[in-house]
């Protein structure tokens, strides 16, 4: 018997190691189904991906997310996150909307930032498609393009614009409620997945912030569980 598992990548930065144990905690309490976790760590990937690093990233993961499709050899599906977001769902909703016609889905915004500068004090950079590839779920069979020496010298619109699909066509659309940015859209009850795009709680400046609260006590269970484990 076949058993249909999510496999999802998260982005891991050095600078939030909380935020990716956290949003992990919240997919697993409130999953249905089998889930396998790969984090995008840089020091792991050394020797397929070794892309020096530019001012304009604000993250780790910021071009390792396309490494996707190559580390699962252009086999099944996969699920990538940025790691500052929180589950409020099923994560089996979400891997149910896979669509064969597509190489890449995604929630597709259309919005500017409010603001010029986010967490650290990093510049908000503005560009179109912004914040589609925060959330992907990648066909991989259909992103043979993203091969590791593509990955690590298209420039950054390239990718995070898809331009490395044939068209706009290839890419599924994916209701907002499931990368519902935090800050840029009304607070939401029934947002499945929220994206603290500006910053996480865990930055001082950004710890009144909408769902923040769930995030302090999904992190409070994921440190009871580490203390139990130990």
């Amino acid at each position: 018997m076949s058993i249909d598992v999510a496999r999802v990548f998260i982005g891991f930065d050095t600078k939030e190691v909380i935020a990716y144990h956290v949003l992990c905690q919240s997919i697993l309490e409130n999953s249905t189904m089998p889930v396998e976790f790969s984090p995008l760590v840089l020091s792991n990937l050394k020797g397929v991906f070794d892309r020096e690093r530019n001012s304009l990233q604000s993250t780790e993961f910021s071009f390792s997310r396309f490494m996707v499709p190559a580390l699962c050899d252009y086999q099944g599906w996969a699920l990538f996150m940025d790691c500052d977001m929180l589950m409020r769902a099923d994560i089996a909703e979400l891997w149910a909307l896979r669509d064969e016609r597509y190489a890449v889905q995604c929630v597709k915004h259309d919005y500017t930032p409010k603001v010029e500068t986010k967490f650290l004090g990093q510049t908000q950079t503005k560009y179109e498609k912004k914040n589609w590839s925060s959330v992907i779920l990648f066909n991989n069979a259909k992103c043979r393009a993203l091969t590791p020496d593509y990955v690590n010298t298209a420039t950054g619109l390239q990718l995070h614009q898809f331009k490395w699909l044939e068209g706009d066509e290839n890419i599924g659309e994916i209701p907002a409620e499931w990368n519902w940015l935090v800050n840029e859209y009304d607070h939401k009850d029934d947002a499945k997945n929220v994206h603290f795009t500006d910053g996480g709680p865990y930055f001082e400046e950004y710890k009144n912030d909408d769902y923040a609260d769930e995030w302090f006590a999904a992190r409070e269970r994921t440190l009871f569980v580490q203390q139990r484990a130990g």
